[in-house]
C-alpha cells in the first residue's frame, strides 16, 4: 500500500494499492463522467489490460478509506523518467479532491524511487480540468507531444514545493 497521508475533501484517506484478486473487478468497473469519454476510456478495464499486456505499465487501485474509487498507472521510460498514466476517478466520486490527493500520493512515492529525476504525464490540450490540476501541482508542459497529447513534467526538486 502507498500511503502518503493525503485526504480528499470529505476526510477520507487516499491510498494506492496493488490490483489483485480482491479488487480487480471493482477497479475494472470504474467509469468516468459521460463528458470525459473523449479524454479517457469508457471503463478502467482498458487500463488494466494495458498493464497486463505491456511490460512498461503498472496498475494501482485508488482507495478512499476502504472503497475503490479509481485507477492509476505508472511506468519507467527508457530515459529513466517516471510516468503517470491511466488516471481515472469514478464519475460518482469526482469533485471531492480525489484526483489531487491521488497525484500528491503518486508523485511523492515516485520521487522516492531510485533514480527518479523527472515525473511525466500526458493529457489532451482540450482537457482543461486536467490541465489546471496538473499545473496547480507544478507540472509544466515540456513542449513535446505524444500524438495529440501535451507532455508535462514535474522535476523532483519541485515536489516539496507544492
Amino acid at each position: 500500500m502507498i500511503d502518503r497521508g493525503f485526504f480528499d475533501r470529505t476526510g477520507r484517506r487516499v491510498t494506492l494499492r496493488e490490483v489483485g484478486d480482491e479488487n480487480w473487478r471493482a477497479v475494472a468497473d470504474i467509469v468516468p463522467l459521460d463528458e470525459q469519454r473523449s479524454h479517457v476510456p469508457a471503463m478502467a478495464a482498458r487500463y488494466l489490460l494495458l498493464s497486463m499486456r505491456e511490460d512498461n505499465w503498472n496498475s494501482l487501485a485508488v482507495y478512499a478509506d476502504d472503497a475503490v474509487v479509481g485507477h492509476v498507472m505508472w511506468g519507467l521510460d527508457e530515459d529513466g523518467s517516471h510516468w503517470i498514466g491511466g488516471m481515472l476517478i469514478d464519475g460518482a466520486e469526482q469533485g471531492k479532491g480525489l484526483g489531487r490527493a491521488l497525484l500528491l500520493t503518486m508523485t511523492g512515492w515516485l520521487v522516492a524511487q531510485e533514480g527518479c529525476w523527472a515525473i511525466r504525464l500526458a493529457y489532451q490540450p482540450d482537457n482543461a480540468v486536467a490541465g489546471r490540476l496538473y499545473t496547480s501541482l507544478g507540472f509544466v508542459p515540456t513542449g513535446a507531444v505524444d500524438g495529440d497529447e501535451v507532455i508535462a513534467e514535474l522535476a523532483p526538486s519541485r515536489i516539496g514545493n507544492r
